[in-house]
């Protein structure tokens, strides 16, 4: 049985390194993390995770993070999360056990001291089940790399774009198969986003730029949702198709699909049905000047 875990961390780098070792144990399976008090309450009250690792001191202040946090979700849930409290500071720990959370991990967080804490929720969940469920317990945690090191790198997602590729026709075959007397449209850029087992499919056609955040790029989409995809700007641009989507600013790669206006005196480009405006930056100019000529070379008229 899969015990399911959300992480509430400020620092997404922490938030990988949490989940990176949670997944060498075969039994958790990850749900989502947050960065903040409310989106993390929120996140738990939707999802209702058997655990949640929880950093109890942010560096980030604004996140709000505290041990309240354990408070509010007893207002609302009747069985509560077993919670494991991340921490760097070890005067904090006796204050965490007076929420009675299950275990502390202090930072940098430690394989072994991990495999504890697991083993500490293994049995907390086994003596919350009724008599009927204990004689087909819960399967032990098991670790899946023993040698991993105690002090975990930063583990990036991956991120894969591919195409869905069409259907291989017959010999002698038209290479457009008609489907009830009409052509078939061709097949459109795919873009999945994968996460240590949380494939995320993205239509390219539904992509309308990517804008870098640090070491971090987020994924706007033309229904208002933005996805965040743990690799470069730069690593999209290498493995994006140039004929779709173009880098116009350090920060900016735009899909050219949904540019609806250009304006070279104001270095701006504006992205269809919205009011979304993206500025070009004169190393990128050539990318700018290269869209507009392949709009003019469509189905175009000037006026």
């Amino acid at each position: 049985m899969s015990q399911t875990y959300i992480i509430i961390d400020d620092d997404k780098e922490s938030v990988l390194k949490t989940q990176a070792i949670a997944e060498r144990f075969r039994n958790l399976s990850f749900v989502a993390a947050a960065n903040t008090y409310d989106d993390g309450v929120n996140l738990i009250l939707e999802h209702q995770p058997h655990l949640v690792f929880f950093e109890i001191n942010p560096t980030d202040k604004k996140s709000n993070l505290s041990l309240a946090l354990i408070n509010e979700l007893y207002r609302y849930l009747r069985v509560v999360p077993k919670i494991i409290v991340t921490t760097a500071k070890k005067d904090l720990v006796y204050e965490a056990l007076q929420y009675e959370v299950i275990d502390y991990l202090l930072k940098p967080l430690n394989i072994n001291d991990f495999r504890k804490a697991i083993l500490k929720f293994d049995r907390a969940i086994k003596t919350d089940l009724p008599y009927s469920e204990e004689k087909n317990p819960v399967a032990t945690f098991e670790v899946l790399d023993e040698t991993l090191t105690e002090e975990i790198e930063t583990a990036e997602n991956d991120v894969e774009v591919k195409v869905i590729p069409a259907a291989e026709n017959p010999k002698g075959a038209s290479s457009e198969p008609e489907v009830s007397g009409e052509t078939q449209k061709p097949q459109s850029l795919v873009i999945c986003v994968k996460s240590y087992g949380d494939y995320r499919y993205i239509d390219s056609e539904n992509v309308l730029y990517f804008e870098a955040d640090n070491n971090s790029t987020d994924i706007h989409l033309n229904n208002g949702e933005m996805i965040t995809a743990f690799k470069t700007l730069k690593h999209f641009e290498t493995v994006l198709p140039p004929t779709q989507f173009l880098r116009i600013h350090n920060s900016y790669i735009i899909n050219v699909n949904q540019v609806s206006r250009i304006h070279t005196g104001n270095t701006v480009c504006y992205i269809k049905n919205s009011t979304i405006k993206l500025p070009f930056s004169k190393s990128y100019k050539e990318n700018v000047d290269l869209i507009i000529s392949r709009i003019a070379a469509g189905n175009y008229l000037e006026i």
